[in-house]
């Protein structure tokens, strides 16, 4: 088997677009930064994000029937870092979120969001692989730029990035 070192390593490579997660299961709202967040279906509409064990959000959000999934932009660094951060009120800036009528946090400034019904968890290691299938989204006409995260580092994919 790899060591773990060594596994982490190869993934610190491999590039991936940052998302924050936001829920309420009761007891206020929960959220953190994510990068595991990948599409699964598009009939019926579903996505999976990985949760890590170690994530202090990680005991309310594993208990959240919905979720909104915001996918972030280029101009959002701050906002993926205050999520990421832990021991913090990611929440204290009540200008920067509301609640969906449905009830959940939803980041104000985040242009893309998907909110969803959890379908299923499944155990992998010290993460749960959350499963989720996607009620409502807002999509912006033109999307930002979005931000992504590599070798430990926020970058953007804008024009210039393109290749072919």
């Amino acid at each position: 088997m790899v060591p773990a070192d060594e596994f982490k390593a190869a993934f610190r490579n491999h590039p991936a677009g940052v998302a924050v997660i936001t829920a309420d299961p009761g007891g206020g709202p929960v959220g953190l930064t994510a990068s595991s967040v990948i599409s699964v279906s598009a009939n019926p509409p579903l996505l999976v994000f990985s949760l890590s064990a170690f994530s202090s959000a990680a005991p309310a959000l594993a208990r959240a029937e919905t979720v909104v999934v915001h996918l972030l932009g280029a101009g959002q660094v701050q906002l993926a870092k205050t999520f990421a951060t832990g021991g913090i009120d990611r929440f204290a800036d009540h200008t920067s979120w509301s609640r969906l009528v449905t009830g959940e946090p939803v980041l104000t400034d985040a242009q893309t969001w998907l909110r969803g019904r959890v379908v299923d968890r499944m155990e992998a290691g010290d993460s749960t692989v959350v499963a989720v299938q996607v009620l409502q989204a807002r999509v912006p006409d033109a999307a930002p730029d979005p931000l992504v995260f590599h070798n430990r580092t926020w970058h953007s994919l804008g024009g210039q990035s393109v290749l072919a």
